[in-house]
């Protein structure tokens, strides 16, 4: 393997991570403020990365501008998107999870 295919292996699975780290944070944590955190900058960052690996396959190609454009759309839209769900849930008055909130107490 030459040291780009390694690059793109790297940056694939450093996003895939992210990605699981994104995954495991929704199943986890106990509401929707904390969980929209976890998603906005564990899933945008996986994202970017494996797409960063997937226009580093392409090379010099059509596909990669087109990938360079989706990871630019996902990194401004991802944080973008939690931040309104959040926003929208405040104004409803979703209260977050407070320490106080724990079962047995």
């Amino acid at each position: 393997m030459t040291p780009m295919q390694y690059l793109i292996v790297a940056l694939v699975l450093v996003g895939v991570f992210f990605s699981f780290v994104a995954v495991v944070g929704i199943i986890r944590l106990p509401d929707l403020y904390t969980r929209a955190h976890a998603t906005s900058k564990s899933d945008t960052l996986g994202t970017v990365l494996s797409l960063g690996g997937v226009a580093l396959l392409f090379g010099a190609e059509v596909g990669a501008i087109k990938t360079m454009f989706l990871l630019l759309f996902m990194f401004i839209t991802n944080p973008t998107a939690a931040h309104a769900i959040a926003r929208a849930a405040y104004d409803q008055g979703i209260e977050p999870w407070t320490a106080g909130d724990r079962e047995g107490e």
